[in-house]
């Protein structure tokens, strides 16, 4: 299946979105704001989350701004400990906030981890999981977290100026995402919309979310 093929899947419900206008040096720039609500794959429920949302900007600038809020009794939610933050691999492994953005109307997709250990991922896909790569980049995500007795907020500011086939697209196509461990090292899989079978964040049904850059 195809990006484009996933566009007759039943839409989600997105709980808010809107444009607001905001001024920047004496110049009106529009920043366009989206908020959605993870739900849990059928097969990997969790007791100890409450509930996950996503607040996505889309900055005039050229970066994306993802905003996950977790509410959950995290005594049973096993949490990397924060560090110096860098390039990682296998982010997904433990808990890890996600996002997958492609072109609406262009091949390939690139896939952003975020840790809470402030540790990160980019990879760049040619088609659904295929041809990965790493690719280079100018500045790291820009990621902070604040941690609670009852919940959990990470914020990842992303500059697609370095990344073919984002930067100078203006219609794009998310997948919002999240793996949460609990305290006995199971994982639970959150998305905007599940596909049928085994929990899958690449699946072209995933990219749910449509978001317009100015």
């Amino acid at each position: 299946m195809t990006l484009a093929s996933a566009r007759n899947a039943p839409p989600i419900e997105i709980s808010a979105s809107g444009a607001v206008a905001q001024e920047y040096n004496g110049c009106m720039s529009t920043i366009v704001t989206q908020r959605a609500v993870l739900t849990a794959h059928p097969s990997t429920p969790s007791g100890a989350v409450r509930s996950l949302g996503v607040q996505l900007r889309a900055e005039e600038s050229g970066i994306l701004v993802f905003q996950y809020s977790l509410d959950a009794d995290m005594s049973r939610v096993h949490v990397p400990l924060s560090g110096a933050g860098g390039r990682a691999e296998a982010l997904w492994k433990h808990t890890c906030f996600e996002a997958f953005v492609a072109p609406a109307d262009g091949p390939g997709y690139h896939e952003f981890n975020f840790s809470p250990s402030l540790d990160w991922a980019i990879y760049r896909f040619s088609a659904y999981r295929e041809g990965m790569s790493p690719p280079e980049i100018g500045l790291a995500p820009e990621i902070s977290v604040r941690r609670g007795d009852d919940g959990l907020a990470l914020r990842s500011a992303v500059r697609l100026g370095d990344l073919a086939g984002l930067c100078d697209s203006r219609h794009l196509r998310i997948a919002l995402a999240a793996v949460i461990e609990d305290e006995n090292g199971r994982l639970s899989y959150w998305g905007l919309r599940h596909p049928p079978g085994k929990p899958d964040f690449h699946h072209p049904n995933g990219f749910a979310l449509e978001v317009t850059r100015s």
